[in-house]
């Protein structure tokens, strides 16, 4: 950015504060971030309104004290959907094939979101706040609505009310361009699954931005209408719209280079970096401090970097087969380990069940590894002095929260824009890839220890935890990441 153009974002930052309605889709991968977003605007004296469900809500804990008199949380009911199951609010409460009914279950709360920003629009309307003060903050007229891919039933309600609005981005700025607009897609259409297999015509530089087989048949489904009656594409294609002002990314340009400029083009709006977003503490639901115990003890008594952490995510695709092969594998690498296990999708077994017979007790007595199937403070894991690389699904939540400790990765992706992180990653020389099938999406054990020794035990394992490190050094630059925020808030006054 030109020096006069920094200046005047920054001092656009500190003008008088501003009431921003904050509204993700219902999945943690998104409120965590949007939160965070949430908490940082705060942080600047500027008033928040986030819209959650009722169970999302409390999952995701309390507003600090400090911040409580700048954040209030409005909670709206989920309507009942055929098919969705009883308190499902988030797509944690659901296998894969369901998202889709979520999706119109939320398009339900359309009705009382409108309902929500009349009333703020309205003369001394809003939630009765906690001072005086924090009242006169949030009764006033929303100056932005902050929203994600899916609500493409806001853009009526803004325009009526005469409210900008920015779409928050958690996925990466990559994904967004391998994607692209309505118009690039009409000009050069993917109508076969190869078509997803080689970079976009619109990529105008050499780039990783292609899916692999099975991920381009999932890439693929995000432009055909699911259960909700919509495509995911066409949600995010309506953002084009004059209200829409800014298009916002947890991301920023040392992270993506060349991105940037990139969107802003095909888009024709600014894309605006918030920078990654790193929550203090990990920005995880509460945890059980007593459940964790033995792990971390257990941790304590291993030596330093000699641990690879292992976490697929709690929502990624995980099948049954995939868990027994990634036991086999991390037993054969005779690499010690400290396992996340989730339940497959679905959860209909407790995910220590799916574990091949007498795995736990051969780790166990070899001192290998620990599996742990409750919660799991990922941050507080990745910090530990015993923890040297990370085998990871590569959601950009996870790989995000792996810059800030300087972990080499070792790479199993599933969907969404994973597989473009790992590519990434492994083009920047920080990590390696499962070896796998993908046409299916399989993979073998060998390949999983053949990947973990390269990244913890073998001679090139410096190499990647040198450059891991190096990324580590550009990324987490916190003056540079909070500049990115007060930019933002430049932007916000800018725009609005």
């Amino acid at each position: 950015m030109a020096a006069s153009r920094h200046t005047e974002l920054a001092k656009a930052a500190a003008t008088p504060s501003l009431h921003v309605v904050v509204f993700p889709w219902l999945a943690f991968g998104h409120m965590i971030p949007f939160l965070e977003l949430s908490k940082r605007l705060a942080m600047r004296g500027h008033a928040v309104t986030f819209v959650s469900t009722p169970r999302n809500a409390a999952r995701l804990g309390a507003i600090p004290p400090a911040l409580s008199a700048h954040v209030r949380v409005v909670t709206l009911h989920l309507p009942a959907v055929d098919g969705l199951p009883e308190g499902a609010e988030s797509t944690a409460d659901v296998p894969p094939e369901m998202v889709g009914l979520l999706k119109k279950a939320f398009d339900g709360l359309a009705t009382p979101f409108a309902g929500l920003v009349a009333d703020a629009c309205s003369t001394g309307a809003g939630e009765a706040a906690a001072t005086a003060a924090a009242a006169v903050r949030f009764s006033r007229k929303p100056d932005w609505i902050i929203l994600d891919f899916a609500q493409n039933w806001i853009w009526p309600i803004a325009e009526e009310h005469k409210i900008p609005c920015a779409v928050f981005l958690i996925v990466t700025a990559a994904m967004i361009s391998f994607i692209g607009t309505k118009e690039v897609n009409l000009a050069h259409p993917r109508t076969t699954t190869e078509d997803y297999m080689v970079p976009p015509p619109w990529i105008p530089f050499p780039s990783t931005l292609a899916y692999r087989g099975h991920e381009a048949e999932w890439i693929a489904n995000i432009f055909r209408p699911n259960a909700s009656g919509v495509s995911d594409a066409d949600r995010f294609w309506d953002l084009q719209r004059p209200c829409c002002r800014l298009i916002v990314y947890r991301s920023c340009p040392e992270a993506e280079p060349r991105l940037f400029p990139l969107l802003t083009e095909l888009f024709a709006r600014p894309a605006v970096p918030a920078g990654l977003l790193m929550p203090a503490d990990g920005g995880h639901i509460t945890y059980s401090d007593e459940s964790f115990a033995p792990a971390i003890q257990w941790l304590d008594e291993q030596p330093e970097r000699s641990v690879i952490y292992v976490a697929l995510g709690s929502e990624a695709p995980v099948t049954a087969d995939h868990v027994r092969e990634l036991a086999h594998g991390l037993e054969l690498s005779g690499v010690r380990f400290l396992w996340a296990l989730r339940p497959p999708s679905g959860g209909a077994h407790h995910a220590g069940a799916l574990l091949p017979d007498g795995f736990e007790s051969r780790v166990a007595a070899r001192g290998l590894g620990l599996v742990c199937t409750d919660w799991v403070p990922q941050v507080r894991v990745l910090a530990h002095g015993a923890v040297g690389a990370f085998l990871t699904h590569c959601g950009w939540g996870s790989t995000v929260e792996s810059f800030r400790f300087g972990h080499p990765l070792v790479m199993l992706p599933f969907v969404v824009d994973q597989s473009l992180i790992a590519q990434a990653m492994t083009a920047r020389g920080i990590g390696v890839e499962v070896a796998r099938n993908y046409d299916d999406g399989s993979f073998h054990r060998d390949a999983v220890a053949a990947a973990v020794r390269r990244v913890m035990v073998e001679e090139e394992s410096r190499e990647y935890t040198r450059k891991a490190k190096q990324l580590q050094e550009v990324l987490m630059d916190k003056v540079q990441q909070e500049l990115y925020l007060d930019e933002l808030v430049g932007y916000l006054h800018r725009y609005k």
